[in-house]
């Protein structure tokens, strides 16, 4: 399987109707939005929702039944309420997995061993903290331990921006209260309800960019065939996401756009192109002109 050989690079639009997409857990979980008041969904959270969609994509292909298909194809950070493995942690994750090789392992080994691996490592990249053996006491018979881990960086080729909407959003707040028990109290009667507060973006359209970068493919070992599955699961990147605050059909991608260059370097920067898109209000779309490239229109699920 080679490498990615042509650089690339996309953008997805989608729709937000009374949802939150993104809350801020310092803002008392109100939709994030910049100081000009245009709605944000942070890179994190979109990577977040790539990943998931890769694991169900490893399920379909029955990794968990260990199909030969499916090799390599695993995600090594899964959300909890997602996982496929009995891994507490993703140190847990790691280090059960250079276990198994039955060998102690240099840096080099341990990067091309996790890449090979887990895709999301060959696409987004991956800082490893792993165990080491305890060092020796200092000096004076002090109980003081020397190194007791590793850190290996793994960089990855494909970046994803952050998304923001086009026009400043409106937020809804609506407060609610919770009117069962939550525990049990001393004279047996029910206590008193609790107060709380539920935001949600009333509308808004959201776009978002990212890139592939060749180069680092090359030491990740990031394919082809890795970008075409990125490609296939971005229009459906808010299926099977649902929940109180993100019901069913409030997430939408209306467009993915997909720019393929003739070459390792890119026939034009990632910023031109980007800047080659622009969107309306109502998510439509007009594309400038690139000599010898355009980009493949792609409708959300």
């Amino acid at each position: 399987m080679s490498t990615l050989q042509n650089k690339i690079d996309f953008a997805v639009i989608l729709r937000v109707k009374n949802a939150n997409p993104n809350g801020d857990p310092l803002n008392s979980n109100r939709p994030r939005t910049n100081y000009e008041n245009f709605g944000e969904i942070t890179d994190v959270c979109i990577k977040r929702k790539l990943r998931d969609r890769l694991v169900e994509r490893f399920t379909n292909l029955g990794g968990k039944e260990g199909k030969a298909e499916a090799k390599g194809q695993a995600v090594f950070v899964q959300s909890d309420d997602r996982k496929i493995d009995d891994a507490t942690s993703l140190r847990d994750r790691a280090e059960k997995f250079f276990k198994s090789i039955g060998k102690t392992l240099g840096a080099d080994e341990t990067v091309n061993l996790a890449c090979a691996q887990w895709i999301d490592v060959r696409a987004f990249g991956q800082l490893f903290a792993l165990s080491k053996k305890k060092g020796k006491k200092a000096e004076g018979g002090s109980d003081e331990e020397g190194d007791t881990g590793i850190s290996i960086g793994i960089r990855g080729p494909v970046t994803v921006q952050s998304a923001f909407s086009l026009t400043p959003i409106d937020i809804s707040s609506t407060q609610i209260t919770k009117s069962v028990n939550g525990e049990d109290t001393k004279d047996g009667k029910r206590s008193s309800d609790t107060m709380g507060m539920k935001h949600r973006v009333d509308q808004g359209i959201y776009v978002f960019y990212g890139s592939m970068n060749p180069q680092l493919a090359e030491k990740t070992k990031f394919s082809d065939e890795d970008a075409q599955a990125i490609k296939e699961i971005l229009p459906k990147l808010f299926e099977n996401d649902e929940s109180s605050a993100r019901p069913a059909g409030s997430m939408e991608v209306i467009k993915v756009l997909w720019w393929k260059h003739n070459c390792k370097s890119g026939q034009y920067s990632s910023s031109k192109v980007h800047r080659s898109l622009t969107v309306q209000s109502d998510g439509n779309i007009q594309l400038g002109t690139l000599d010898g490239m355009s980009p493949d229109v792609i409708d959300g699920f």
